[in-house]
């Protein structure tokens, strides 16, 4: 573990990884090594895995592990490792945790624990337990349309007195509670606020944002990269610019999923057509069928991806 790869605030893009499956509980390990280094040809900022465009609280403990494992190993410290720990376990989350740091990760990532619905004192008083047995920096992680509860404001502005809770992901999608958390975090330059949805990231940027966890960064991760790089020079003509491209790509790759899941079944799908590793699914999601991906491949060829990477087409198409 190089503790020293975790900057203070970490800014810029750091990539949820999608997770490479051969099937339901077996990683495609060549896909995962192609994906990893197709990232990271667009220098992002870190890594993020076994989030939820990860799949990971669907995944088993064992292949958690091994994808912890063999990500560590390949990155050899090139960009920061944060692993999600979520878990309706106190004593997995842990678990995962410590197998993170001896991996070589450099934080963990946390939601809250998603079965039974807790108050914001259940949150603080877990945090207060959770933290001090950690081996390795916290980034808390907003979700709460999955999670059922959220952390309100004030709730992390008490987790932000524990040493160790280092940053925030929001994935709320709520412009409203970003600028309140970061009013509630602003007498902390060194705590790192991060936003998920993509269609945000421009604004929350230029609006004081560290950075983002765009999903969309798997299948075009120098899109996203350049975008945090304008946005920080503050040249307002090329945020716009590719804030529009960010748009374009989110309408025409998210659009054939199911429900919540269709941001994964679209990243996954666009990048087995490019040839970068395998559409599989952790149940009880499944992949885009041939019709869909028909459209889809059409999709990424009106958005120059294809030609950028130059990838063969997949041969279920």
């Amino acid at each position: 573990m190089n503790p020293d790869l975790l900057t203070a605030p970490l800014r810029g893009i750091i990539p949820p990884m999608i997770t490479p499956l051969a099937d339901h509980d077996t990683l495609d390990v060549a896909g995962l090594e192609r994906l990893i280094e197709h990232i990271l040809a667009a220098r992002p900022s870190g890594l993020f895995i076994l989030g939820t465009t990860g799949e990971g609280p669907s995944l088993s403990c064992k292949r958690k592990q091994e994808l912890v494992d063999r990500v560590a190993e390949q990155l050899q410290g090139r960009v920061p490792l944060l692993v999600g720990v979520t878990d309706p376990s106190f004593v997995e989350t842990l678990n995962l945790a410590e197998y993170a740091a001896e991996a070589g990760a450099q934080a963990v990532v946390w939601a809250p624990p998603f079965y039974y619905p807790c108050s914001q004192v259940d949150l603080l008083v877990s945090l207060e337990r959770l933290v001090p047995r950690l081996p390795l920096p916290m980034f808390l992680y907003h979700i709460p349309r999955l999670t059922k509860v959220g952390f309100a404001p004030e709730t992390v502005r008490r987790a932000m007195e524990l040493p160790g809770v280092v940053g925030l992901k929001d994935s709320s999608g709520e412009m409203a509670y970003f600028h309140r958390l970061r009013r509630a975090t602003g007498h902390r330059p060194d705590f790192s606020l991060l936003v998920g949805p993509e269609e945000l990231l421009a604004e929350a940027l230029l609006l004081g944002a560290h950075g983002g966890v765009s999903g969309g960064a798997n299948l075009y991760p120098h899109l996203y990269v350049e975008l945090y790089h304008a946005a920080q020079s503050r040249d307002l003509g090329r945020t716009l610019q590719l804030h529009e491209e960010v748009i374009r790509l989110a309408s025409r790759v998210y659009a054939f999923g199911d429900g919540p899941a269709a941001v994964i079944q679209g990243l996954k799908g666009a990048l087995a057509l490019l040839g970068i590793c395998s559409d599989t699914m952790a149940e009880p999601l499944r992949p885009l069928d041939d019709s869909r991906r028909q459209i889809l491949w059409q999709h990424l060829e009106e958005l120059g991806i294809p030609a950028r990477y130059a990838p063969a087409r997949s041969p279920r198409v």
